[in-house]
């Protein structure tokens, strides 16, 4: 199909994160180790059992972690890191192969290059308040703690803000590609929202949600999340954890709502957008749903203006919903970064179902070069609709950069039209 969004073959992604790869260890592991205090960082785990944060680290022919893969990253006095490999399959230009099975145990290798280099803090991915910093299991911090004497097992720290500062940094060259990740979610939906997928009083939901799946995974895509596709109407309104009273035909004045997010050169979207499907005779949508988009825009212009660097997660959230309530907007703000991961590491700007905000990950600061995923939700009356309210849920991706926050590929400000 003429219409289909055009990727890169997957040599040609494989070059690219390789290339991304190797510039995220030599820029930006030496100064987020030297932020974070950590002298020796140990990413340790088991194939199948992979720590969140190892598959970042490993080239992208890499599709496990291969028996026991221990990676050593070492600061010196200088700043410089030293990036070491434990395990029996190596990573040419990236890691130096240290262990040598026919002379020692791993762990009695591991043991030995840390007492060689003698760091004061060895930070090990263990953490009650972050996923993404916890990846060590049980048994490997066990038989990390046998491997070492009590001097050393007393320098054991948590790396838990190591792990999200990693996991949340992006390249400029991340940056620069992620505006046509976001370009190709958007190709996706506006195909998704028109004739060419939805025919009226035929098309189920279902319908589209396969339909988008089914195309991510033919353009060479992989979803993170089932898509959904939502239904409002006048007698028929939005509910966050279903609506006994929803249909999933789609009809003539219909408003749909869509959530949908895959991964491409090892990072995430998630986007959600609205369409009206149009009544024999219209040619645009009611003005109350326009207006209600309206309102949305403007909540997220609200929000985008309080992301600034150095404020917390809870910070921006209260500072947004204050600005929105004494505009009269009946606003709900749940943000989350976006990455290596879709729900990915970074501070939280509230939850849906926590607008007051979220303890430990909603305290953690925003830094520069990171992205978010801007959702949110207005409710909204539409006179058209016997004055009843609608939810306008949107979610956009945008990136902080230079300390301001800025669309990575535009957002919805006209409704799409289906008819």
């Amino acid at each position: 199909m003429s219409w289909m969004p055009e990727i890169l073959p997957l040599r040609a992604q494989a070059a690219v994160r390789d290339a991304w790869l190797k510039m995220r260890l030599e820029r930006l592991m030496p100064e987020l180790m030297q932020r974070e205090t950590i002298d020796m960082w140990l990413v340790v785990c088991r194939e199948y059992n992979e720590d969140p944060a190892m598959m970042s680290l490993l080239p992208a022919t890499s599709m496990s972690a291969r028996r026991r893969a221990i990676l050593v990253f070492a600061r010196d006095a200088a700043g410089n890191v030293e990036r070491l490999v434990l395990s029996r399959y190596g990573y040419d230009g990236l890691y130096e192969a240290t262990w040598d099975p026919d002379v020692e145990t791993q762990h009695a290798c591991l043991a030995r290059i840390i007492r060689e280099r003698d760091p004061q803090r060895i930070g090990v991915n263990a953490s009650q308040l972050w996923a993404f910093g916890d990846g060590i299991s049980h048994t490997e911090y066990e038989l990390l703690c046998a491997a070492l004497d009590e001097t050393l097992r007393s320098r054991l720290t948590s790396a838990e803000r190591l792990c999200v500062g990693w996991l949340e940094r992006r390249l400029p060259e991340e940056i620069t590609a992620y505006a046509r990740l976001v370009e190709l979610g958007h190709q996706i939906i506006a195909r998704a929202f028109s004739t060419a997928v939805i025919h009226p009083g035929i098309t189920t939901t279902d319908d589209v949600v396969w339909w988008m799946r089914q195309t991510m995974r033919d353009a060479g895509l992989q979803a993170w999340f089932q898509p959904t596709i939502d239904i409002q109407a006048p007698g028929l309104s939005f509910a966050f954890l279903g609506n006994e009273d929803a249909r999933n035909v789609i009809q003539p004045g219909d408003l749909l709502h869509c959530d949908m997010g895959f991964h491409y050169l090892g990072l995430a979207t998630d986007q959600q957008q609205h369409a009206y499907v149009l009544r024999p005779g219209e040619s645009a949508a009611p003005p109350g749903l326009r207006a209600a988009l309206a309102v949305g825009n403007r909540l997220q212009d609200i929000h985008m203006a309080e992301m600034q660097v150095g404020r917390s997660g809870n910070e921006v959230l209260s500072a947004a919903l204050a600005k929105a309530k004494t505009e009269g907007i009946c606003p709900q703000i749940y943000t989350h970064p976006l990455g290596i991961h879709g729900h990915a590491a970074g501070p939280l700007v509230g939850l849906w179902d926590q607008q007051g905000g979220v303890p430990g990950v909603g305290d953690y600061p925003l830094y520069d070069d990171t992205v978010y995923s801007i959702e949110l939700n207005i409710a909204h009356t539409v006179p058209e609709w016997d004055g009843q309210d609608v939810r306008i849920l949107l979610e956009e991706d945008a990136v902080l950069k230079g300390g301001e926050m800025r669309w990575l590929h535009g957002r919805q400000e006209a409704l799409h039209l289906v008819g």
